[in-house]
């Protein structure tokens, strides 16, 4: 059964040792990230601070942060059953005949089953504050010593396409101005920035409704961060995630949707044409994003459960807990990359790499310059456009074996020959590169080299024992007491 709520969440994490609860007061400034980063270098649990100072409300950090943490919070075994599940899907094929055709209806009626359900009421709505409220009476993070200020780091933010209806729900941090104002870090390559700039072109409103949900069972706020495509509903898939359909209730004072199960939401609307410096804000990179000009978002209604707890979570030097998130999306995400390049065998986004600075992968070479296909590819797969540094190998390289990897690319490659540079879009959050959101980007060609690709020498041998050998040796191991 699919988890309700973050209430239940919580209760199994517990159940399983993955929490702790810390009744310590502990401060949201500094304190709580200080408590969060130690625990999750160290492979600590998930934490719960009970006594937060300046606030009642209980905060949770660190629910995703192991894979162990996220195979609870998905409710499977490995995060690559829910990439099976995926291919299922993708590979269905309406059969031939009445008798297969009765035997699709069940799966056709599963599907119609994630998409996300409209009730009345919820508990996020059982306290609805109109006046007299503050953002500081919740207890929102300032992560690190040099951060701008406190960032909500965990919502669902809700926005609509102007020119569809289709809502988008993405994580894009907000920093804390005021009691009622923060600034809505739009990434310009994100969706709800394209909505911005979509109603900025159309000129119909002077504002644009937003809402923003704070806590909800685990698979729908992991939708949140899901590179999707534009427009496919981040409700449904996570839906498709749990394998229950998302309650979603209407707001009280815009015209948005948000999950009914949520423990705060803020309601408001973003000036068209608005801006303020935001930032900076200690990153996923391990450095300090700049502060820039971004759209202001005020709160006018803030809808809560009675007694809310804060969902959190801190990003800074890997590994963090969004290196945990960022793997299953690696794992989950990988049959949609193989649909598109069926020669691909697997991917691994190492911690040190950040995501987008390098993506290893391995392929089935069939063809003289396939590697260097697959890296244009790759360049042009939505948020995979990003990609700093893109290493090809072979199929018989393990890519989650780093150091495999490294040591097998490193005597393959002739840099001149296999090493290639091109120009584009680059993540926001690239301090190095030469303009913000665009530079240059490198692809290493480390497959073995073909006659067909002009190399004419001999490719060696790669030393190994023979499997009688080290049986041998095996047994001789255990008798020397080794």
């Amino acid at each position: 059964m699919a988890y309700t709520n973050l209430r239940e969440f919580i209760a199994k994490l517990e159940k399983e040792r993955e929490l702790k609860r810390i009744s310590l007061e502990v401060d949201p400034v500094l304190e709580i990230t200080a408590f969060a980063d130690r625990s999750v270098k160290q492979g600590g649990p998930a934490l719960l601070f009970e006594n937060p100072k300046g606030s009642r409300i209980p905060v949770l950090i660190n629910s995703y942060a192991s894979m162990r943490r996220m195979e609870i919070a998905l409710e499977v075994d490995s995060v690559d059953e829910i990439a099976g599940r995926i291919s299922e899907y993708l590979e269905m094929r309406m059969p031939e005949g009445l008798i297969g055709k009765l035997k699709m209806l069940p799966k056709l009626a599963e599907m119609g089953s994630f998409f996300p359900k409209i009730v009345s009421q919820g508990p996020c709505q059982e306290v609805i504050r109109r006046e007299a409220f503050s953002l500081f009476d919740y207890p929102i993070l300032k992560c690190w010593p040099e951060d701008g200020g406190r960032f909500i780091t965990l919502p669902m933010v809700f926005s609509r396409n102007p020119d569809t209806g289709k809502r988008n729900c993405g994580c894009y941090r907000l920093q804390v101005f005021d009691e009622r104002t923060l600034g809505m870090h739009w990434q310009t390559h994100k969706q709800g920035a394209e909505h911005y700039r979509r109603e900025l072109a159309l000129g119909r409103a002077k504002r644009m409704d937003v809402a923003v949900a704070i806590g909800c069972d685990p698979a729908t706020m992991y939708s949140a961060i899901l590179p999707l495509p534009p427009d496919l509903d981040e409700m449904m898939i996570a839906g498709f995630i749990r394998s229950s359909p998302v309650e979603m209730v209407k707001c009280q004072s815009v015209d948005l949707e948000v999950p009914a199960q949520s423990e705060i939401v803020l309601e408001g609307y973003v000036e068209l044409g608005e801006l303020r410096t935001e930032g900076p804000f200690g990153d996923h990179t391990g450095y300090y994003s700049l502060a820039d000009e971004y759209p202001v978002f005020h709160v006018t209604c803030i809808t809560q459960r009675r007694d809310p707890i804060y969902a959190t979570t801190i990003v800074g030097p890997p590994p963090m807990e969004d290196f945990y998130m960022g793997k299953a999306i690696e794992r989950i995400f990988l049959p949609l990359m193989r649909l598109q390049l069926s020669e691909v065998r697997d991917i691994c986004m190492p911690a040190e790499g950040i995501f987008h600075n390098l993506i290893l992968v391995s392929i089935r070479k069939s063809y003289p310059g396939q590697a260097r296909k697959v890296m244009s590819a790759i360049w042009g797969l939505g948020q995979a456009m990003f990609s700093k540094v893109i290493v090809v190998v072979d199929e018989d390289v393990d890519v989650q074996n780093v150091r495999e990897v490294a040591w097998k690319a490193l005597n393959h490659i002739d840099p001149e020959r296999d090493i290639q540079f091109t120009m584009g879009p680059v993540d926001s959050l690239d301090h190095a590169s030469r303009l913000p959101n665009y530079g240059s980007k490198m692809g290493i060609d480390a497959t073995k080299k073909w006659p067909a690709e002009g190399f004419t020498r001999p490719w060696p041998g790669e030393i190994r024992m023979t499997a009688e050998v080290k049986q041998r040796v095996e047994e001789l191991w255990k008798k020397a007491g080794l």
